[in-house]
């Protein structure tokens, strides 16, 4: 909650003014005993969270005598670029995507799926898991978070509606805020039991209790949707702060920052102890007796609200500390620019850490390479949001260096060897447009990580499956060409290296069996999925273009390949690979193949046994006695 930044003046309104904060003292001591910088720190009713700026996370229990500081070993492998306390819980995201939650659960504010007990170590919340997240936000005992694509996800208590999912019922894992969805959500803060959002046009939102006027809207009423401040409208506010029962927002074109809510412990400045219903402007002049300031304007400022504390920080442009927010890792120009361009050894481990952070991570990659257009950057879920031109671009550049390659094949084989924890929704589905573009490469490693790519696919839950289809119903068409294109060309590879190891001349040479039809069996499923889209979008690609040209040679030179009726109904059951042609050829070798085989299965006990005494007789009795699929196959063929 509280930052580090030079001060030049320091407004804040409680209701001991006496004596210095015990959170001031603590982070004071926290400074000289670590001598290490503190990035950030928040701390709610039972707990201290501190963020030293290598990343690493401390926590303790501020409501013993003699607080013992204790180091998060649980996450001493992750780069730790944000923290949340709630009331008895604690969140914290890395910089690889990763969202952890920890501590009591009695309302699902860890997201963990299922009503339990506290949990003292960090669990990964895995309903989020594969989401770029940019900000994570808690309440007493709710939970909030809003992803790169300006979507809000909450989770927890819900008694007041201050989840803004339109009832009062506790959610036990994240679910999406869609009464925001066509709004670009950037910031969110979460008071005791209301919740206030700010989308990127500067409009203030507020949803849960308003028992003190906290939302702003002039009543006392809760709000169980997200419902737009009405007096802030137009005023581009840039930030919002929630207290326990009260909220602050600042508007800098105005110079103003504006208070609501609660005011009993003098949280709302100017000496007033009434609630407030409606936002009214802070006259900070009030609050310092050294300075004539009577407004913000043309300042930099920060706006802190406590528990029922508020903060306006004012910071010497010249010297100012600018907490600029930390998120997770993410493709951009600059960084790669390195990345090619630098032969310094000496920076290659920092390379090589960031390379293998962002590619084995989809939150990560799926936080790269978004489309700057409007239009494109909405929270809709049939939009690919993706800029797949500078994914093509990105390829092209690192291809040329195999080095940085090579490196990022390694990243994504980490990746794909652990798949996504049943991801649904499409911004985590995203990785599955960028990852084949970043493996078109013809090489033995590009194409095994496609196969990974494709069962990783395959395994998506029905739901995931769909929202994958539908973003490849909305790529631009020469994009879903090259992916088609692609698995095209790996199926034929796949299926005539399987083939050939099965045909006759292999087996007369070598007395083991070679086996890969999985490969080209889940590829096929995947690629099935494709002509689907393909056809429920007016056929955007020619079905030629789902051709696969080595099942003409197989089919040709059927006679040299170990065929069984099995192996030809794999081909059956996707015609979409087969020209007229070879569906003509298919049926000839099908057929041909059934009769082979039923002669060979019948050869003893077909043999007619006739008397010659008795020709006729015996003649007719075999054709009556014989199975009627013997004549099937003879008049089929």
């Amino acid at each position: 909650m509280a930052q580090t930044p030079n001060t030049v003046q320091l407004f804040c309104r409680a209701q001991d003014e006496q004596h210095e904060p015990a959170l001031v003292q603590n982070r004071r001591s926290i400074c000289l005993k670590e001598k290490i910088k503190i990035n950030s720190l928040d701390c709610e009713a039972s707990h201290l969270l501190i963020l030293l700026s290598n990343g690493k996370l401390s926590e303790h229990d501020i409501t013993t005598q003699t607080p013992q500081i204790r180091l998060l070993k649980e996450l001493t492998n992750k780069y730790i670029v944000q923290i949340a306390c709630g009331d008895h819980h604690s969140m914290a995201l890395s910089k690889g995507g990763e969202l952890f939650a920890w501590g009591e659960n009695e309302h699902g504010q860890l997201g963990v799926e299922k009503k339990m007990g506290r949990i003292k170590e960090p669990q990964p919340v895995l309903a989020l898991e594969g989401i770029p997240l940019i900000m994570i936000a808690a309440g007493s005992a709710h939970s909030m978070v809003v992803s790169i694509f300006g979507t809000v996800y909450s989770w927890g208590k819900n008694t007041f509606g201050q989840l803004g999912l339109g009832d009062t019922e506790d959610r036990y894992i994240p679910a999406h805020v869609k009464a925001l969805e066509h709004k670009k959500t950037v910031f969110i803060s979460c008071g005791g039991e209301h919740t206030a959002v700010l989308s990127k046009d500067g409009l203030v939102c507020t949803f849960g209790s308003g028992c003190y006027g906290q939302l702003g809207h002039n009543s006392t009423c809760n709000e169980l949707f997200p419902r737009l401040v009405a007096e802030l409208f137009g005023a581009q506010v840039t930030q919002v702060a929630c207290g326990r029962w009260h909220t602050l927002v600042y508007v800098p074109a105005l110079g103003e920052v504006y208070a609501f809510g609660y005011g009993g412990e003098g949280q709302l400045g100017e000496g007033r102890i009434s609630d407030q219903l409606v936002p009214l402007p802070l006259d900070l002049a009030v609050c310092n007796k050294h300075t004539k300031y009577r407004s913000t304007l043309g300042k930099v400022v920060k706006i802190i609200a406590g528990d029922n504390q508020s903060i306006v920080l004012h910071l010497e442009e010249k010297n100012a500390y600018v907490n600029v927010m930390q998120t997770l890792a993410t493709v951009e120009e600059e960084k790669f620019a390195k990345w090619l361009s630098n032969s310094d050894p000496s920076c290659w481990n920092n390379i090589q850490w960031n390379i293998t952070l962002i590619f084995s991570s989809a939150a990560c990659i799926n936080g790269s390479f978004l489309h700057q257009r409007e239009e494109k950057f909405r929270t809709f879920e049939e939009t690919v949001g993706v800029d797949m031109s500078a994914v093509l671009l990105f390829f092209e550049k690192i291809a040329s260096k195999p080095k940085v390659f090579t490196k990022v094949k390694k990243a994504l084989k980490s990746l794909l060897d652990c798949p996504l924890y049943s991801p649904t929704s499409p911004e985590a589905l995203r990785v599955f447009l960028i990852v084949p573009v970043l493996l078109q490469k013809q090489d033995s490693d590009s194409d095994h990580l496609l196969c990974q790519l494709a069962e990783a696919i395959w395994n998506l839950p029905q739901q995931g499956k769909q929202a994958l289809e539908t973003l490849w119903s909305n790529l631009e068409v020469n994009f879903f060409k090259d992916l088609v294109s692609m698995f095209q060309r790996l199926i034929g590879v796949n299926i005539f290296s399987y083939y050939k190891h099965h045909s006759s001349s292999y087996y007369k040479h070598h007395s083991s069996s070679y086996s890969k039809k999985n490969d080209y069996t889940t590829l096929l499923k995947v690629f099935q999925m494709l002509y689907q889209v393909n056809c429920r979008s007016d056929f955007k690609i020619q079905e030629s273009n789902f051709y696969v040209p080595e099942v003409s040679k197989i089919l040709l030179n059927w006679n040299d390949f170990a065929f069984s009726y099995g192996a030809l109904s794999e081909f059956c059951n996707f015609p979409l690979i087969l020209n007229l042609k070879d569906k003509i050829l298919m049926h000839q070798v099908k057929c041909t193949t059934l009769h082979q085989e039923y002669i060979m299965k019948n050869i003893v006990t077909s043999t007619m046994m006739i008397r010659r005494q008795y020709l006729l007789q015996d003649t007719w009795h075999y054709l009556r006695s014989a199975e009627e699929s013997c004549f099937q196959h003879f008049f089929t063929c």
